[in-house]
């Protein structure tokens, strides 16, 4: 199969069009038939999927202080377990997503979730940051593979508008997950060590597990890509060819990099520097992810009028007013606490309008390896956090200032890629002719 075989896609139609045929062709009657019939349960758990890439932080953000008073770690050291699950969130995508387009998605599913339960059970029982830090990276290798591959599942079963309206409302029920995991974690630091947080993760895992028996496979074995997995490893490099991959890819990469930087250093920024409780410090996260959920929902109802490519620089705009604010307030201390908290929410906010308009412009360049470049999409993604939040903890100084401008360089570089390498007008037309 082709590269540039683009059978789901008319010729010409990219993510800014309106498709006629909402539900992917290429997916099985069966398949289509589910997905009509069980929207809900579909919906339900591909955002438990989904929300592992928070979950598996999020509930343990309140624990960080905590956590490097009993490993003996200064606070750079425990934001490098941030750094290390970012290193394995990024890394295993680009291996699950080709065996996702080889296999199906349910083995994989299962097989991460597995690892997951491991590398959770392993970080409950670890006794150095080192240790904690190497068992993160087992337990987003796993995780990873329910991420990346229910955003194919996605592309599976949907196309165009549609498609960007299922990633915003998979984003606005997953965002349920962050908005109760400070504050879950929170309550368990209350009554128990933050190891117990851990084995709640544990506990997650196997749930979910249990749950995927319910998730119908959306890969029939006649569209699966029997190419040996080197060859598909290759796959990488071509889609990196394209310009418009190029700029999806950066808009998502920066804004998660920015996006990791506030969750490696809003802990010590309100907890340590602000003296705000853990349980305070869940509420003020979870007002982030409201936000989030709000404009999600936005963008599910604004992007057949507006198009997601407009939406997407719309939001990266706002984030990077935001996130220039915000760096202003970090270094002058205007506004103390609110001084971080307002510009904050308006740069988390932006969320709804970037991240999933960013992954369906994406998957509608190549639908042929929605696997691969879910992948490839999400470790740019997570591998761009790695590098916001190690910065955080590389230049950490007891203040929010290393936070506020890694956020807002970040976010100046997502606007950039938005701006200058995703195509629009006349521009997106020459390239779908290209590409086709």
């Amino acid at each position: 199969m082709s590269l540039n075989d683009s059978s789901s896609t008319p010729a010409g139609t990219y993510p800014g069009d309106v498709p006629r045929n909402t539900t992917n062709p290429g997916a099985s009657a069966d398949v289509r038939h589910a997905a009509e019939e069980h929207g809900l349960r579909i919906l339900a758990i591909l955002s438990l999927l989904m929300a592992f890439a928070s979950i598996s932080t999020d509930l343990y953000l309140p624990a960080l202080p905590a956590m490097a008073l009993a490993l003996h770690a200064d606070a750079g050291a425990v934001e490098l377990t941030i750094s290390g699950y970012l290193i394995g969130f990024s890394l295993g995508q680009l291996l699950w997503g080709p065996v996702g387009d080889r296999y199906g998605r349910r083995l994989p599913i299962a097989i991460g979730l597995v690892l997951f339960v491991i590398g959770s059970a392993g970080c409950a029982l670890s006794t150095s940051a080192p240790m904690l830090v190497g068992w993160r990276i087992v337990q987003a290798v796993g995780a990873c593979a329910s991420v990346v591959l229910a955003s194919a599942m996605v592309r599976d079963l949907y196309t165009g508008h549609r498609a960007a309206q299922m990633m915003s409302m998979l984003m606005t029920v997953m965002a349920i997950a962050p908005l109760l995991g400070p504050s879950v974690g929170g309550l368990i630091l209350h009554v128990a060590s933050w190891r117990a947080i851990f084995w709640v993760l544990v506990g997650v895992g196997i749930a979910t597990l249990a749950a995927l028996r319910a998730l119908p496979e959306t890969l029939p074995a006649a569209r699966r890509n029997q190419e040996p997995l080197g060859r598909a490893l290759a796959t990488y490099a071509e889609l990196l060819r394209h310009r418009r991959v190029l700029g999806y890819a950066g808009v998502g990469g920066f804004f998660y990099g920015a996006m990791y930087a506030y969750i490696a250093g809003t802990p010590f920024a309100y907890i340590t520097y602000h003296h705000v409780s853990p349980q305070f410090y869940g509420v003020l996260f979870a007002a982030g992810i409201v936000g989030i959920m709000v404009t999600n929902q936005l963008n599910a109802r604004m992007v057949r009028r507006f198009g997601s490519d407009r939406l997407m620089r719309a939001g990266a705009l706002g984030a990077a007013i935001a996130s220039v604010l915000l760096a202003s307030a970090a270094w002058t201390d205007w506004g103390g606490l609110l001084g971080l908290v307002i510009p904050l929410f308006g740069f988390v906010s932006a969320t709804g309008f970037i991240v999933a308009n960013a992954i369906a412009g994406a998957l509608g360049a190549f639908p042929a390896r929605s696997g691969a470049m879910s992948a490839l999409i999400g470790a740019s993604q997570y591998g761009t956090g790695i590098l916001g939040s190690a910065l955080v903890g590389f230049f950490a100084d007891g203040t929010p200032r290393p936070m506020g401008t890694v956020i807002a360089l970040m976010s100046i570089g997502s606007l950039l890629c938005a701006t200058l390498l995703v195509p629009s007008g006349a521009a997106m037309s020459n390239e779908a002719m290209a590409i086709e």
